[in-house]
């Protein structure tokens, strides 16, 4: 039996977060916004700042230990989003990509390719710019994710 959805934001460089309210809202879902430092978000009762250590990987661990079939999250972080794939979450990047079981092998392989070529000097540059379009995938990634869950717990 699972429990009610959750969304899980990988908060502190997400440009998604009023996009996932929105969403929240609509569906009557639980947001949590974990963060490594303190972050303004909506006086809501179901949406909920959590503030964890300066550790490395505190706000993964914190979302990695709670995600499961009930939990979607929102993150960029292959490594966070392979450990929540592999307990059985919802993961979605803020651009709207899915990552699954199929494709988070070769998007930690690629991942680790592209962190050794900027080590190397080959690469310097980081990711494109968050587009318009960028977001509209991730309303409807997350609507569709919100959606399939529900028919599930039916």
């Amino acid at each position: 039996m699972q429990g009610p959805i959750a969304i899980y934001l990988d908060a502190d460089a997400c440009p998604v977060k009023d996009e996932s309210y929105r969403v929240a809202a609509r569906y009557g879902l639980h947001v949590y916004v974990v963060a490594n430092s303190m972050l303004q978000v909506p006086r809501e009762p179901w949406i909920e700042r959590v503030l964890v250590g300066d550790g490395l990987d505190a706000a993964d661990d914190w979302i990695a230990e709670r995600a499961g079939p009930d939990a979607i999250v929102v993150t960029a972080d292959v490594p966070l989003a392979s450990r929540c794939v592999r307990a059985g979450a919802t993961v979605i990047t803020p651009a709207g990509k899915p990552f699954t079981d199929s494709s988070i092998g070769m998007a930690l392989a690629t991942r680790d390719l592209m962190q050794s070529l900027r080590e190397a000097g080959t690469i310097t540059g980081g990711p494109k710019p968050f587009s318009a379009r960028d977001r509209s995938a991730f309303l409807g990634a997350l609507d569709g994710a919100v959606n399939r869950m529900r028919r599930r717990q039916d």
